[in-house]
């Protein structure tokens, strides 16, 4: 091969585009990122967004994924500053009576505050929770052939179902409200296929390794995984926005951790007919709008469990939830939006000054939304914590196009560059062989618009990677 600058360039600084690096570089090879803004992280930043002291997490703040995470888990970030606090509720979701169903690390914990769903939890998450590490291997990669054949058809029968069938699965009204909470994440209407995938992922997260929070911001996170990348002699490169490939130094390969219509404005000329058509068919989902809130006090939920909870599901019944989550998907506005609520200041007192509290909170909104939720998240949230709004200091809210302005890769407000419906599942970004490959020599995608999709795990790279070093490199 020609003497290059570098054997690669990755574009973008999110945990795709940090763990794609890593594992080049990793591999004996020089590596140069480039980010477009200041700082490293991507989704993974944290900043003052309120009050001096009150740090919040700009976009991703709980991360299951991450500590679950095959290639991160290979990593030493603890050594580079890196530390997980668990919450000992994982999750808690309020009901109207004031009372709460929670998730915790423990299964059986889990199913006994269930009450007469406690066999149905276990005979549904148990033989997932069994088999978690193997599946994991399974999930976080693109579509192949299984080494667990049967594991993994088990899952996939299960998770294939909409959230709104796997429901009937449950008995209580309890239950069947957990549930739609986590089935709510895959941000789309319970009743599409394959909904219940991402709840039953959570689920099997929290009784593996939890629901973790970042001790001092979700920018730790990212920190840890550049300091680890430049220890090992990767080269990081701040404010490069890249607009066109001539900007760029001189590599044997370029993997961009952007969605396709990005990618298409940056390289679309280089691209085949039938590519470029694909990149310009990818569909967008619903986006979200997000409030920071500088609190005097912690949030005064009626819920005792919700008060010790890192995440909360703000959204009574399974039936409420999927009203709001269906609408959403056809433009609406409901007046009482699901909403998801983190409160790391609880846990981690690196957060926020003594006494006081940052929480972080959003709805999905119709793609593109320029509607104000802050109004309909604060009275859901006022709903199971009375007195709530009264201990509000100062608050900072993104609408989806703030969003985008923020990271370009939310288009829409869509933080997982792309519907992961049943049509975009197995074939983001486009239906090919492999995925991250594009129609170029020498240019891959690995962002979230990839499989295995959107969450903090840095999987989407980490295949990018090795598609690339086998392609360009392993000859």
């Amino acid at each position: 091969m020609s003497k290059t600058d570098f054997d690669a360039i990755v574009i973008g600084s999110g945990p795709n585009g940090l763990a794609a690096a890593i594992n080049l570089q990793q591999k004996g090879l020089s590596v140069l990122i480039l980010e477009a803004k200041s700082t490293i992280g991507g989704g993974l930043r944290t900043a003052e967004l309120t009050l001096p002291g009150f740090q919040h997490d700009i976009c991703s703040a709980i991360h299951p994924l991450a500590a679950a995470s095959p290639f991160f888990n290979t990593l030493p970030l603890q050594e580079h500053g890196l530390t997980f606090i668990q919450p000992r509720i994982t999750a808690a979701h309020p009901l109207d009576d004031g009372t709460s169903v929670i998730l915790t690390n423990s299964i059986l914990e889990t199913a006994v505050y269930l009450g007469i769903d406690r066999k149905n939890y276990l005979k549904l998450i148990e033989p997932i929770t069994k088999n978690w590490e193997s599946l994991l291997d399974e999930l976080l990669a693109p579509l192949h052939l299984p080494k667990n054949p049967i594991n993994f058809t088990q899952f996939g029968l299960k998770a294939f179902l909409p959230a709104t069938l796997l429901a009937k699965k449950f008995e209580s009204l309890e239950a069947k409200a957990l549930w739609a909470g986590m089935a709510a994440h895959s941000i789309q209407p319970l009743n599409n296929l394959a909904t219940s995938a991402i709840g039953l992922v959570l689920m099997a997260a929290a009784h593996s390794k939890g629901w973790p929070i970042p001790k001092g911001g979700s920018q730790s996170l990212a920190n840890a995984l550049a300091s680890y990348f430049v220890s090992i002699g990767g080269k990081i490169e701040t404010n490069f926005h890249v607009k066109s490939l001539d900007q760029l130094p001189s590599s044997k390969a370029i993997l961009f951790d952007i969605t396709p219509r990005q990618l298409f404005q940056i390289a679309g000329h280089r691209f085949s007919t039938i590519y470029k058509w694909q990149l310009e068919k990818y569909r967008y989902g619903m986006g979200v709008f997000k409030v920071d809130w500088a609190l005097d006090g912690a949030v005064p939920f009626t819920s005792d469990k919700a008060k010790e909870a890192g995440t909360v599901h703000l959204g009574n019944t399974f039936a409420e939830i999927a009203s709001s989550e269906l609408a959403t998907s056809k433009g609406k506005h409901p007046e009482k939006p699901f909403v998801l609520l983190a409160q790391q200041s609880v846990f981690d007192d690196t957060r926020s000054p003594a006494g006081k509290h940052a929480v972080w909170g959003y709805c999905h909104v119709p793609n593109g939304s320029s509607k104000d939720m802050t109004e309909s998240i604060e009275k859901q949230v006022e709903r199971f914590a009375p007195g709530f709004r009264e201990r509000i200091l100062a608050k900072h809210t993104f609408n989806t196009a703030q969003l985008e302005e923020y990271n370009p890769n939310y288009i829409g407000g869509d933080i997982n560059g792309g519907i992961i419906d049943i049509r975009q599942l197995f074939t983001r970004p486009a239906l090919r062989y492999s995925p991250y490959r594009t129609s170029e020599k020498g240019l891959y995608i690995c962002s979230s618009s990839t499989p295995p999709g959107g969450g903090v795990h840095g999987m989407c790279g980490f295949h990018a990677s090795e598609r690339a070093w086998k392609d360009v490199f392993a000859k």
